[in-house]
């Protein structure tokens, strides 16, 4: 008998060697190394389910690389699965590792993950009743190691925080500080490998003494089942029997009972059938930052105290300081040197026996970040933290859909990573257009792997602008997927085509169709259209049809760019605009305030879906925009539709020049009447110049209307004016900063008041009173060039210096 087996009374025949962990601890890490180096057991048994056990020799693949999770989901419903998540600093991993490198059987003991799930089935099905599943972020910090739910509502289990009690008994206020100067920091000798789990199996059997099972009552189920797998083992292997498990457990595996009581404990789970496999996992998902993580604060940190061989504080001192000169900030190696010196410092002063996380943390802050918190933020979120993605080989098991993926991935040169990242992508390109495909089709199948995002380039159809980022539950996402199909394309086909049968709302459908659009899904689209054309006949909600329309329309256009045949969806369009023209004024009477300016996003929807329709074949037949611009006159002259529509009719029709500025005028001024309740004129003057429209240009520049505004403001009476007030600032604050002031200046001097500095008769400051057409001339070589009309550039410089003559 070695000298640690005598540390925790292990004699022959007195049981297995229990290793109490805390779950990604580095210091844990690497005492369960230590330790097993020194006892050389013959069987390895680690906390996790036993149907991994086939997947263990994976592990040493040397395309594996961590974190990494073991995924378990139910056959029948994929989106049902539970992680059990792995990082280079996990005492579990480094068993595995220890043991493949020995060629020493490791095994698996928890509870299965076919009962795991299938408590999580119990618990939906009692509508949320009952003991909710494991909360690993919970549980982790007292060393169980349950695996990681799949995020979802549920009540929380009344459990106790076994570190967060030993910690108060020591005196600390925070766990983490606590843990980091009994485990972290504390060097494991020669010959003393096993003293850090005896200290550690007397606090928690004291704990357990104290607390019972400290309300983790699924843990007894689990604990008997842990040691059934113990006992089996030992009949086995004898006494070279090594377990890693949370600490939590060790004085329930340590506990004397009898078979029959614990398969007594065991009759009668719940089973699903289940898969398991491994899937990349990041430090972001191992933090408790992001929601979904498995109970440590800082990853980043915890890694690099297992990875650094020494002097860990300049290591990291160092690590910072390259970071914050990446990102253009001066630090030197002064700053490197003198924020050590006050970690250590600050270690000393606090009693501590070295610098954690807190005293390096206040030492970049103050030395290398000069007091501020804003480059700080970014140390936390790179380093503390980290994006670090780890990689799972191909040979690991995967459901089909998996498998097609990452073959376009490879082939599209699109690789998941966990750092947030815009790709640019030019869809006359065949490669960048299958790229779009690719993301738009994982879109439908509900794998948001991207985003798509504003171009900052270019607003034309043929870029698009994506987010890509790779989070681990999106592997639950693709095996739930898989039962649509086993290709990308076949499995986004079926889901469009099922989606567009549960659609309730017309708007539903219509998107539905853009999306199949942008997916090129050929095969679903006939499906989607006859659903579509079937919808739009019997829908007579107008403002479901107006919802419906620019959906349509946008993706007329996508014929241009992706080569899509759009003639049938153009027809639906042309139809489905003229049950909107039919329906829209008798829909826009008789309503409320919140009725009236919802409709008038419709109305604004609808004439620009018809200024792209217009171009259509099908469009150009019926004449369309003649006849919405007869709806919007039918619009402006009925006092049943309230006023922010008849505005914004009138506005309409004088932006597409069918409307002359003195009629607008006239109209303007029959509303701003003093027979005009104020609140009516109030809402007319919103939809005329409101709803970020360009309308604050309108009235700088037409002087008439600017007076006519002016005149009604200042003759609305006391008692009506604090009932308009929060609309018409409603109205104007949206105007540009520029447009406000110089909208200021001219009612300070007065509309129609001439200035000499501009021309005589000027009502506009900069504006002349007359066109001048030598100046006018000047500025059309310079259009020409940026339309592309004209390319003889040699013109270019002498119409230029024209211009700024």
């Amino acid at each position: 008998m070695t000298g640690g087996e005598r540390a925790v009374g292990r004699a022959a025949g007195e049981g297995p060697l229990l290793l109490g962990v805390r779950h990604h601890g580095p210091g844990s890490a690497r005492a369960v190394r230590a330790a097993l180096e020194e006892a050389r057991p013959r069987v390895v048994l680690i906390e996790g389910p036993p149907e991994a056990d086939a997947l263990i020799a994976l592990a040493a693949d040397e395309d594996m690389r961590p974190p990494v999770a073991l995924l378990a989901h139910a056959v029948d419903e994929p989106g049902r699965s539970a992680f059990w998540p792995l990082a280079e600093f996990s005492p579990e991993w480094v068993a595995i590792r220890w043991a493949l490198e020995h060629d020493v059987p490791a095994r698996f003991i928890d509870l299965p993950a076919t009962h795991t799930l299938a408590w999580g089935r119990q618990e939906d099905e009692a509508g949320g009743e009952g003991e909710a599943p494991l909360d690993a972020e919970t549980a982790d910090s007292g060393g169980d190691s349950g695996p990681e739910p799949e995020p979802g509502p549920g009540p929380a289990d009344a459990r106790i925080d076994p570190l967060g009690v030993l910690a108060e008994t020591a005196g600390y206020d925070d766990p983490e500080r606590w843990w980091e100067d009994v485990v972290e920091h504390r060097g494991v000798g020669k010959g003393d490998a096993l003293a850090p789990f005896t200290v550690l199996e007397e606090a928690m059997g004291a704990l357990r003494e104290a607390y019972g099972s400290g309300g983790h009552d699924r843990d007894l189920v689990r604990e008997a089942y842990m040691r059934l797998q113990v006992r089996a083992a030992q009949r086995e292997f004898e006494d070279g029997v090594a377990v890693v498990c949370g600490a939590w457990h060790v004085p329930a595996l340590r506990q004397k009972t009898t078979v029959a009581a614990d398969k007594a404990l065991l009759k009668g789970l719940p089973k699903v059938k289940t898969d398991m496999t491994w899937v990349p996992w990041t430090h972001r998902r191992l933090s408790r930052v992001s929601g979904y993580g498995a109970g440590i604060d800082s990853p980043g940190w915890y890694g690099h105290l297992f990875s650094a061989p020494d002097r860990p504080v300049e290591r990291w001192m160092t690590k910072v300081a390259g970071l914050l000169r990446a990102e253009d900030r001066l630090v030197s190696s002064a700053h490197v040197i003198e924020a050590v010196r006050l970690a250590e410092t600050l270690a000393a002063m606090r009693g501590r026996p070295l610098p954690g996380l807190s005293e390096t943390t206040d030492a970049v802050r103050a030395v290398m970040c000069e007091g501020s918190d804003v480059p700080l933020a970014l140390v936390q979120d790179r380093l503390v933290v980290g994006d670090v993605l780890g990689e799972v080989p191909s040979t690991a098991p995967a459901v089909p859909l998996q498998r097609d993926l990452a073959r376009l991935q490879r082939r599209l040169r699109l690789k998941p990573e966990a750092l947030e990242r815009e790709v640019e992508l030019d869809l006359r390109k065949e490669t960048d257009a299958a790229r779009s495909r690719l993301l738009h089709r994982l879109r439908l199948l509900g794998v948001a792997w991207g985003e798509p995002a504003a171009s900052r380039g270019s607003t034309g159809t043929f870029r698009e602008t994506w987010r890509l980022r790779w989070e681990p539950e999106l592997s639950v996402r693709i095996a739930e997927a898989g039962v649509w199909g086993t290709t990308v394309l076949s499995a986004a086909t079926a889901k469009a085509e099922a989606d567009a049968v549960a659609a309730r709302g017309l708007a539903d459908v219509t998107a539905l169709a853009e999306r199949c659009l942008l997916a090129e899904l050929p095969d679903a689209l006939p499906t989607v259209m006859r659903i579509l054309a079937d919808r739009a006949a019997l829908d007579t909600d107008v403002g479901q049809l107006a919802q419906a329309l620019p959906a349509l329309v946008r993706s007329l256009r996508y014929g241009d760019v992706r080569g899509t045949d759009t003639g049938a969806l153009g027809e639906v369009a042309a139809g489905l605009a003229e049950r909107v023209f039919v329906g829209l004024p008798p829909a826009c009477a008789a309503l409320d305030a919140d009725g009236a300016e919802e409709m008038r996003r419709h109305v604004d929807a609808v004439h620009g879906a018809v200024g792209l329709l217009g171009d259509a074949p099908a469009a150009e037949q019926g004449h369309l925009r003649a006849r919405w611009q007869s709806v919007l006159r039918v619009l402006c002259g009925r006092d049943t539709v309230p006023g922010v529509i008849r505005g914004r009719a009138v506005r309409l029709l004088l932006d597409d020049g069918e409307l002359a500025q003195d009629e607008a005028a006239r109209l303007m001024g029959l509303v701003l009447s003093p027979g005009t309740p104020p609140a009516d004129a109030a809402a007319w003057i919103e939809g005329f110049v409101g709803g970020g429209s360009g309308g604050g240009m309108l009235l700088v520049h037409d002087e008439r209307l600017l007076g006519l505004v002016d005149a009604w403001l200042t003759g609305v009476p006391a008692e009506a004016f604090t009932d308009v007030l929060p609309l018409l600032r409603r109205t104007f604050s949206a105007y540009e900063p520029g447009v406000r002031r110089t909208l200021g200046e001219l009612v300070r001097r007065g509309p129609g008041a001439g200035s000499g500095a501009t021309g005589a008769g000027s009502g506009t400051p900069g504006f002349a009173a007359e066109l001048d057409p030598v100046r006018a001339d000047a500025v059309l070589p310079v259009l020409r060039l940026l339309l592309g009309l004209d390319e003889k550039a040699e013109h270019i410089g002498n119409d230029l210096v024209g211009v700024a003559g």
